[in-house]
């Protein structure tokens, strides 16, 4: 699905980027309303004024004071600024175990940790209109706004794109631990984990995850990370760890310098560092004895 080149339209997300001191940007997400209005820190500007106009323009608040860029949220940026109950899995480290996890179009992929549901959307792009998304939480409040922001993403893409987004996720409320029975006929092309306690959950999904597959982990401490390879060993269950990770990212600020060099270049004040521990493990079939 390609996006419109057409003008803003009424109940679609629009994101307003303000420049702030230090070479810095407020995000700002908002879904159109033709009587809503947008705050800044800079001034209101009515969303009468959006709607009707080409994303990438420039707008100015109402007060003429402060100037605001306008255009739709990639979605990243939409997972970033969705409102949240747990914390989310940040766009860095969904990243790295979509790779880990080598989706396709089509392939079926089962999500422990429904949390907020960024994974969820990230998954279900991945997947595509012939995939299918399995994901279960235990907490009532987090399946209910994972379900929200879900479509809530879904209903302004499909006003603001030609195409409609997906409808390739079951979100399913209860413990995974509980699950065996309901996936005795679904074959996993990738898992991933994203709970307290992952080990609770291998024994349930490694019958159904194909030969081969991958089971990507999500974990905030190292001390989890051995706690989780410690079951593995201590239950003897088919799974290799092939790799743990951090990713970190550091940018740069590259400004006009005053003097007689054009530009100035150092890394940024805010730095996106440690969030968790990313944990591949591979199924793999056993020697027979």
């Amino acid at each position: 699905a390609g996006p419109r080149s057409g003008p803003f339209r009424a109940g679609e997300l629009a994101l307003a980027e303000v420049r702030r001191k230090h070479n810095g940007t407020l995000k700002l997400l908002c879904r159109l309303a033709a009587e809503a209005v947008l705050s800044s820190p800079g001034g209101v500007l009515p969303h009468r004024d959006i709607i009707g106009q080409l994303p990438g323009q420039v707008l100015r608040t109402a007060d003429g004071k402060r100037t605001l860029l306008l255009r739709r949220p990639s979605l990243d940026e939409y997972v970033l600024l969705m409102p949240r109950g747990p914390t989310i899995a940040y766009p860095k480290d969904v990243s790295a175990l979509l790779m880990m996890m080598d989706i396709h179009p089509g392939d079926t992929v089962l999500e422990t940790g429904s949390g907020s549901g960024a994974m969820s959307l990230f998954l279900s792009r991945a997947v595509g209109p012939k995939g299918r998304v399995l994901s279960y939480e235990i907490r009532e409040d987090h399946h209910n706004l994972a379900k929200k922001n879900y479509r809530h993403w879904r209903s302004a893409w499909e006003i603001g794109h030609e195409d409609e987004w997906p409808d390739n996720v079951e979100f399913i409320l209860k413990d995974i631990s509980t699950a065996a029975a309901d996936m005795k006929s679904v074959t996993l092309d990738a898992v991933v984990l994203d709970m307290l306690n992952p080990q609770c959950a291998l024994p349930v999904v490694h019958p159904n995850l194909k030969q081969g597959g991958v089971c990507a982990v999500y974990l905030a401490n190292i001390t989890q990370v051995i706690d989780l390879l410690d079951s593995i060993r201590s239950c003897k269950l088919p799974f290799l760890c092939e790799r743990i990770i951090e990713v970190t990212h550091r940018s740069w600020s590259v400004l006009p310098a005053k003097l007689k060099l054009p530009y100035i270049a150092r890394p940024s004040h805010w730095q996106e560092a440690h969030s968790a521990f990313l944990t591949k493990l591979r199924k793999f079939r056993p020697l027979l004895s």
